[in-house]
């Protein structure tokens, strides 16, 4: 093995594509569309063009282009590689992501501190790993034969299994499977090395976080029984591995040092959000004892112009260390996290649009990082334009705003009166035992697709536009009416996205045409992105929600997202903390939940199904955060009346690791996702949780029917460990991904499980 790792690099790239290609051939290959050699075919053409894209971006260089492919998740796609799921088939891989009408999907997480959702691979006592190189060898052969040499990825085996979860009733931890999984992997080192594969990228992310599966010396200990078994294999590739999303500690000194040598080259997460919450972390990089360095400087998960002339400050310090193959360098994280190109955006307003750097403009960062000044001089004279610009620019301040939110009290706020006296007041909702409802969003409709993408283009007049909305909101009240649902929402038609609606009505954010992000398998997103202070000019939600509540005797739910998940899904200044912008986030919700009671709404959800998804990575870093995430929230429904009821939501959490936050919210019912776990989270609930629950009795994420028989047997899980008299009965989120024949049949089957187990109470 001779060739030296590349100069400059990516972690990743977006897979999703320019278009959503991926997406559109994976919603018609589910859908019966199209056949498996059709969707390969499109999968192929995609890859093949991002490869060509990158090239001429200026990662010529061999290995420099990471194929990190995957058609739902790269979590999955390394488990079915080394063994720990099995699939037969292109439809079963989907099955185990999908779920089918007899099977429920596997569970699936957020991927660290980011929006981005991963399959959680179970591990069961007696399990084997058969691996599976074949995956990957066809991936680099495909390169090969349209001119490419690029370098497969996958995830580390620390990290696979540190992620994973045990299967029912094992009674052995994942972890306790490492040596056999490493086998696994040294079969595939050697096949590739079989086929001229010269460098093999593994991630290894869990070394950058305070996990409650191990410890950090435990997760260095197995990170230096992993690499030292897997660099004593006499025939195989070159290892590059990774540690994005933050610092390794111990890790980082077990990668270079594993078996005796060290890993061939080493990637640190170097980006400004990292060093700042790691005092001195860019001297340990320095004088690290590693083969290869490879610099994460470019900031792979948000959106701003690199500063390039302190970026090549850093890489000149990281140069004079001590890695003698000297210094590469490359994104923090993979740009999977950020939207393709700036490129694409023409309606960006014109002071802002030079500072932001999507997937294509940082690999051109990095290439011209990697060059320096006087090679590159034009990309440094484009970001020293972007930096001065953005500073002196007076869109990102606001006197007003810092002034109200200036004169808030400091510290933590309380709603009075507190829980006991609310709940009291609110008896006079007069809802019934077990209360059934939603999360809030219903399937958004081809035609309602349709017509708002008409609007958006002038072909739909605005008066038309809002008489296609009202029908629609009609309907979902009159279904859910029909279906006997209790608490009742209007269903969202009118929102593209449940941040990106909110970022449009206030200023401070510019939202982009075609950012999109994926979230998982086909899911995307685009998220908006903060510029400046922000406030809300005038209401966002009240006309609908009375419009709605008008239709019905029932209570309809007003429909917020809160202000962390705003902000987790949302690309954030990077010139101000992020406390500073939820307190103005807070404040502008404020305003709307006194306009939706002054309305005549009595039940008010303020979502925050982002709440974990922000905390940080290491534990001591954690209280800090979670102390203004709380305040925050609780700035939103400060001064709600007593009897105004106030909901929020919350997905794919690790519930028990912020039970304290949650409660801290002081909503008066919390509603959870816990139909993939099973109940499981409902064992960390305590006497410190003190609202009523809504645990989730079916996955929305799987376009499978749960039975009634199911649901019931999932409610009655929940009353084992929560009081009747506190329980709501509601699907795991919000319905906009599904289709309405599933969804009414779904809904219909939780609220006859609910019936059904009402009358045994």
């Amino acid at each position: 093995m001779t060739t030296n790792f590349p100069t400059a690099t990516i972690e990743g790239y977006p897979r999703i594509g320019a278009n959503r290609e991926l997406k559109r051939a994976l919603e018609a290959f589910w859908a019966g569309r199209i056949d498996e050699e059709t969707f390969r075919s499109a999968a192929h053409s995609l890859r093949v063009d991002t490869y060509n894209r990158l090239q001429d971006a200026g990662l010529k260089e061999d290995y420099s282009i990471p194929a990190d492919v995957a058609y739902y998740d790269q979590v999955l796609e390394t488990s079915l590689t080394v063994g720990t799921l099995q699939a037969d088939s292109l439809q079963a891989e989907f099955d185990l992501a999908r779920g089918t009408k007899d099977t429920p999907a596997l569970e699936m997480t957020k991927w660290f501190d980011t929006n981005y959702h991963y399959i959680v691979p179970e591990i069961a006592d007696d399990q084997s790993f058969t691996p599976n190189p074949q995956r990957v060898l066809d991936i680099v052969e495909e390169a090969k034969q349209a001119g490419h040499t690029v370098r497969p990825v996958l995830v580390g085996p620390v990290t696979l299994l540190a992620l994973a979860k045990p299967a029912l009733d094992a009674k052995t931890a994942p972890l306790d499977h490492l040596d056999a999984l490493v086998e696994s992997y040294k079969a595939i080192l050697e096949a590739l090395a079989e086929a001229g594969v010269e460098w093999l990228q593994l991630a290894e992310p869990a070394l950058v976080a305070d996990l409650a599966v191990a410890t950090d010396t435990e997760l260095a200990d197995a990170a230096t029984s992993a690499y030292s078994a897997l660099l004593a294999v006499e025939n195989r590739p070159q290892l590059y591995v990774t540690t994005p999303y933050g610092s390794a500690r111990k890790g980082l000194k077990a990668l270079a040092t594993a078996g005796g040598k060290g890993v061939d080259a080493l990637h640190v997460d170097l980006s400004v959000g990292t060093l700042a919450l790691t005092e001195g972390y860019l001297d340990t990089v320095k004088n690290l004892p590693v083969k290869h360095l490879v610099a994460g400087l470019v900031d792979g998960r948000n959106v701003w112009a690199a500063n390039l002339r302190d970026l090549r400050e850093k890489f000149g310090t990281l140069s004079a260390g001590t890695a003698p193959g000297g210094v590469s360098v490359s994104t923090s994280v993979s740009l999977q996290h950020v939207p393709h190109t700036v490129d694409a955006e023409t309606h960006l307003p014109v002071d802002v649009a030079t500072w932001f750097s999507f997937a294509d403009e940082k690999v051109a960062e990095v290439v011209a990082l990697a060059a320096g000044p006087l090679d590159a001089s034009e990309a440094y004279a484009k970001s020293d334009r972007a930096v001065r610009t953005r500073a002196e620019s007076a869109r990102s301040h606001n006197e007003a705003v810092q002034s109200r939110t200036g004169a808030l009290p400091e510290g933590q706020v309380q709603r009075q009166p507190e829980f006991a006296g609310r709940q009291k007041a609110q008896e006079a909702l007069d809802l019934p035992k077990l209360p059934t409802t939603t999360i809030g969003s219903f399937p958004q409709t081809p035609e309602i697709r349709a017509a708002r993408a008409a609007h958006r283009t002038g072909e739909l007049g605005d008066a038309d536009y809002q008489d296609a909305l009202r029908a629609e909101v009609k309907s979902v009240i009159e279904l859910q009416e029909r279906l006997g649902l209790d608490v009742l929402v209007h269903g969202e038609p009118e929102r593209n996205d449940m941040v990106q609606y909110f970022a449009e009505l206030l200023d401070g954010f510019v939202v982009t045409e075609n950012g999109w992000v994926q979230s998982y398998g086909s899911r995307c997103t685009r998220p908006p992105i903060v510029v400046g202070d922000i406030s809300r000019p005038e209401a966002m939600t009240v006309e609908w929600a009375k419009y709605a509540q008008s239709l019905s005797d029932k209570h309809v739910k007003g429909m917020l997202t809160g202000p962390v998940t705003i902000l987790a899904w949302s690309f954030v200044r990077d010139d101000v903390h992020q406390s500073v912008s939820a307190d103005q986030l807070g404040v502008a919700l404020a305003d709307e939940v006194r306009d939706l009671e002054e309305a005549g709404i009595k039940i008010i959800q303020i979502d925050e199904p982002a709440l974990r998804e922000l905390l940080p990575l290491r534990e001591e870093d954690r209280q800090e955060y979670l102390d203004w995430a709380v305040r925050s929230f609780r700035l939103v429904s400060l001064e709600a009346r007593p009897e105004t009821q106030i909901h929020t939501h919350l997905c794919y959490s690790e519930f028990g690791q912020i039970i304290d936050a949650v409660a801290g919210l002081d909503a008066d019912v919390t509603s959870i996702e816990a139909a993939r776990s099973r109940m499981e989270l409902l064992a960390d609930i305590d006497d410190r949780f003190h609202s009523e629950l809504g645990p989730g009795i079916y996955d929305i994420h799987s376009p499978r029917v749960p039975s009634v028989a199911e649901q019931a047997e999932l409610i009655r899980a929940a009353l084992k460990n929560f009081p009747a008299d506190r329980l709501w009965i509601n699907p795991d989120c919000g319905l906009k991904t599904r289709g309405y024949a599933e969804t009414e049949a779904a809904l219909r089957n939780m609220v006859l499980a609910r019936d059904e187990v009402a009358a045994s109470l």
